[in-house]
């Protein structure tokens, strides 16, 4: 009569404990950015007090597509989209290397995650930036393109 009660507490507890550890796993994500494309600026550093200085840069990429009827013969317009990304290198190593070598014009690869974030301007007004933080940098070309 009294080993009912202490077994059904028991369970309880143990189901109640392995619920508990089931809510504590952590599930996996992914937030990654791989881009391709040219530097639109040469990067400047930037150190607000207190805090590990940033190599930040822009990068364009373009999307390409055909409007028309065939596109096997390729009639119709193309069109373009660029896009600007703004590339912040907190990592220290990385950081230097890309205030150095990245330049404006270079094609670049550019592999880290999108971090979105708030700031105050100037004018005291709350803004929201997009941010993608760099976690690799791989130079394809050391020279803007050649002009024909």
């Amino acid at each position: 009569m009294f080993r009912r009660p202490v077994l059904q507490v028991f369970h309880q507890f143990v189901r109640h404990e392995s619920e508990v550890a089931a809510s504590l796993v952590l599930e996996r994500s992914l937030n990654r950015v791989q881009l391709l494309g040219r530097v639109g600026q040469d990067p400047v550093m930037r150190q607000v007090e207190g805090k590990n200085p940033v190599t930040i840069f822009s990068l364009a990429t373009n999307e390409m597509w055909r409007s028309g009827e065939s596109e096997v013969y390729q009639m119709g317009d193309v069109s373009q989209k660029t896009t600007w990304h703004r590339i912040s290198v907190f990592r220290p190593g990385l950081r230097d290397v890309a205030y150095q070598y990245v330049k404006k014009g270079a094609r670049i690869y550019v592999e880290g995650k999108v971090d979105y974030g708030e700031y105050v301007d100037k004018n005291n007004v709350r803004r929201q930036a997009t941010t993608i933080i760099a976690d690799n940098i791989i130079f394809l070309s050391d020279q803007t393109r050649e002009k024909a």
